[in-house]
């Protein structure tokens, strides 16, 4: 099979999807045209169980082993969420505006900012920066841990990168 060949899809549950995450069984979508968080069983596309998200305009999600990570792009809030019954766990100030993307290393979490030139990594628990970089490009929308770096993706020069974390 070539890479990139489909294996499967299905429709989304909501026509603004804008994040997805996968916690070892199911996908999780935001969306943020619904404002509903979605668990998806990946077999059959059907959805297991919705709940709403924190605020208006979630952007991207991100799986720690326990709960969902979104960050909102409006409030600039990265909000924990626990997956069973949608309830905040707590919420912190994004390090930029418009947070879009986020991802979980197994002990931080690493952040991305639409238009922004910053990749942070991040302490959960106080929600302050522990370091930050410059990204390539100009305009992040995706930021992925692949379990030994990260993952960039630039809308602006529409390029992924892989990038050292070193």
């Amino acid at each position: 099979m070539a890479l990139g060949t489909i294996i499967r899809s299905f429709a989304s549950p909501g026509a603004d999807t804008t994040g997805l995450a996968w916690d070892g069984r199911s996908l999780w979508v935001a969306d943020r045209g619904t404002d509903l968080i979605y668990q998806i069983d990946p077999r059959t596309g059907t959805v297991i169980r919705s709940f709403a998200t924190p605020s208006s305009n979630p952007n991207g999600l991100a799986w720690d082993g326990r709960s969902l990570w979104v960050a909102d792009a409006l409030s600039n809030l990265i909000y924990q969420i626990d997956p069973r019954t949608g309830t905040v766990i707590r919420s912190f100030a994004a390090p930029t505006g418009e947070p879009v993307s986020h991802s979980w290393d197994g002990r931080s979490l690493w952040a991305a900012a639409y238009l922004g030139t910053l990749a942070w990594q991040l302490d959960p628990a106080a929600g302050t920066i522990i370091r930050s970089f410059t990204t390539p490009g100009s305009a992040g929308r995706g930021i992925v841990w692949d379990g030994r770096g990260l993952w960039f993706a630039d809308n602006g020069t529409q390029l992924i990168y892989q990038l050292s974390v070193i």
